[in-house]
């Protein structure tokens, strides 16, 4: 993982309400401008409280996101798709038939489908929460003091 940094990355999930929301505020807060960084989902979905309140607890506000989908997109020139569901990466794929892009999948667990307390909920939204940042972090090569 690593290789070179791109200079625009789309992160695809199945809704834009949960996980593409979240690493499009991550990677926004680590790259800022140097990176052109965008979310859309396959479907639109509504944003899930659940995903506001946990990034909130990192300072971070996508209350104001409104899930949208890949069509709804301006501008559909990206270096690299990152995928984070398999009907994402399907879609991804069908368009790096016209598009020139990278496309990676990034398996990662729909919080959604989480049962028990609010507070294990909570605690399944704050685990991909962290493993989105950490693979963010890891893909993009962001290094604490010289990462923007």
């Amino acid at each position: 993982m690593g290789g070179t940094r791109p200079t625009s990355v789309l992160f695809v999930c199945g809704l834009n309400a949960v996980r593409s929301p979240m690493a499009e505020a991550l990677a926004r807060r680590l790259f800022g401008k140097s990176i052109y960084i965008q979310s859309a989902g396959v479907r639109k979905g509504e944003l899930d409280p659940f995903s506001v309140k946990v990034m909130e607890e990192v300072g971070l506000d996508i209350a104001k996101h409104r899930p949208h989908t890949i069509e709804d997109l301006e501008d559909d020139n990206f270096d690299l798709i990152i995928t984070l569901a398999p009907e994402a990466h399907h879609k991804a794929l069908e368009m790096t038939r016209t598009l020139a892009a990278d496309v990676e999948y990034w398996p990662t667990p729909d919080p959604q489908l989480a049962t028990g307390s609010r507070d294990q909920i909570l605690d399944t939204y704050r685990q991909v929460r962290d493993g989105l940042e950490r693979r963010i972090r890891t893909r993009l090569d962001w290094k604490p003091g010289g990462g923007s």
